[in-house]
């Protein structure tokens, strides 16, 4: 297939095997080493991953006793931890390749005894500042100014300020190229269904009344709409994304991804912007579930390929086992995902990385569309009404194969949209999947595919 993966061994006899409940990743300034965090209060150092014959590597465990770390940097070849409590800083002083120093370097954020107010992630921009979020309380009232925010820390880190707030349950933190960001969030109260949030610095409200300095307007139009609403059987729970940095995946390079630890798998995220609106959907790549969810990934800067960890913890279909370090190797075979999603005033347009062949486009399975509504309110979750299946009246393909438009007799901005589809590729082979997204506003019609 287009993608091969190995699971990084952990020795059997390795007796805190059962602790590596792996949330952070990051690699050595050689690139030969990984440093990975765990849940449970360690950090790793693995050797070896750069191997491309096997998957047998050396662990090393560098540091212990953190509180619940979420996320690690490495900046200038120093290590950095995003903790329950503070944002740490490992300083080895007599060069034993283990932790003598637990350095403070930031603890502005703030904690209470809630289980369910995580600060997940941690990324750092070109100037040096770090980002994290921080998690409200589960089915609480805030108490405390960091529940439910995004949180920016100064290089030097003495500093720290809020950059958005109503956030439910936000697994991660990604840096888009335009410095703006994406942070999840997970279905609960307040939240109708699993979402995409691409963030804006500023005083933006992002859905959850349950967190901190929200105010009381309750209505949808008082926050900020995610790039998608994401449905819990889809995606159960949506955790990190980041862009794809490797010219090895060909035409996915530059194209953003999610990690699901819901659900163990990784999928292409297809977007646009109309009037500054994000808004797209998700397509689940063709790789293997893995057996624990994925929090967290990079590109390795030197080899092309992706590294991911995960863990088994919270809700997650995948509970094979409890944790796992992962590399997904992209072959150079056609993946045909798409790679472009775009709602126009008579349709969708789909644009595939691999050319379809138009024959495959005449059979009745070829094409299905439905979309539903959702309701967001103070209960957990919500059903799905106003459930329909839309007709498809015609079907154009561009020259090169690659750029579909379905025409939508009847279409208009919806919560949630399933575009199922079951055709082949120029050679003959299976090209099946299903895109959801969501629609806030339809884009002009623009020029005819040709």
């Amino acid at each position: 297939g287009p993608f091969q993966w190995d699971s990084f061994t952990i020795p059997k006899d390795n007796p805190w095997k059962s602790w590596l409940r792996t949330t952070g990743i990051d690699f050595s300034p050689d690139g030969k080493s990984a440093y990975l965090c765990s849940w449970d209060g360690d950090v790793w150092k693995v050797d070896g991953i750069t191997d491309e014959n096997s998957p047998i590597v050396t662990w090393h465990r560098i540091a212990a006793g953190l509180f619940q770390p979420l996320g690690i940097k490495l900046v200038d070849g120093e290590i950095f931890v995003t903790c329950r409590d503070q944002l740490v800083k490992l300083n080895d002083l007599n060069g034993d390749g283990e932790t003598d120093f637990y350095e403070s370097f930031n603890s502005d954020h703030q904690v209470t005894e809630h289980f369910h107010e995580f600060a997940m992630g941690l990324q750092t921009d070109g100037d040096g500042n770090f980002y994290y979020a921080k998690s409200a309380r589960h089915a609480r009232p805030p108490l405390v100014s960091h529940h439910g925010t995004l949180i920016k820390v100064s290089p030097d880190g003495q500093s720290s300020e809020i950059l958005a707030k109503g956030f439910r349950a936000a697994n991660g933190v990604c840096i888009n190229p335009d410095g703006s960001f994406i942070v999840t969030d997970q279905e609960g109260h307040w939240n109708p269904m699993n979402r995409i949030n691409w963030v804006r610095p500023g005083d933006k409200f992002y859905g959850n009344m349950w967190s901190y300095g929200v105010g009381d307007d309750t209505s949808n139009e008082a926050m900020e709409q995610p790039l998608a609403w994401v449905d819990k059987g889809f995606d159960r729970s949506p955790s990190e994304l980041l862009w794809v940095d490797s010219k090895n995946w060909g035409p996915l390079n530059r194209k953003l991804l999610n990690l699901s630890y819901g659900h163990g798998r990784l999928e292409i995220v297809p977007h646009e912007f109309i009037d500054g609106q994000p808004q797209g959907g998700l397509c689940r790549l063709p790789i293997p579930d893995f057996p624990t969810g994925t929090m967290r990934g990079r590109f390795h800067p030197e080899n092309g390929h992706l590294y991911l960890c995960g863990m088994s913890a919270w809700g997650t279909a995948q509970m094979h086992q409890t944790g796992g370090f992962y590399r997904i190797r992209a072959t150079g075979k056609p993946s045909h995902l798409p790679v472009g999603l775009a709602a126009k005033e008579s349709g969708i347009e789909i644009t595939f990385s691999e050319a379809i062949d138009p024959d495959s486009l005449k059979t009745k399975e070829a094409l299905m569309v439905q979309s539903w509504a959702l309701e967001r309110s103070a209960k957990y979750g919500s059903d799905h009404y106003d459930k329909k299946t839309l007709e498809i009246s015609n079907t154009t393909l561009s020259r090169d194969g690659k750029r579909l438009f379905i025409e939508l007799p009847v279409i208009e901005p919806v919560w949630q949209m399933s575009i199922q589809y079951q055709l082949e590729g120029s050679k003959g082979e299976p090209v099946k999947g299903e895109i959801q997204n969501t629609i806030h506003q339809l884009g002009s019609q623009g020029d005819p595919i040709n």
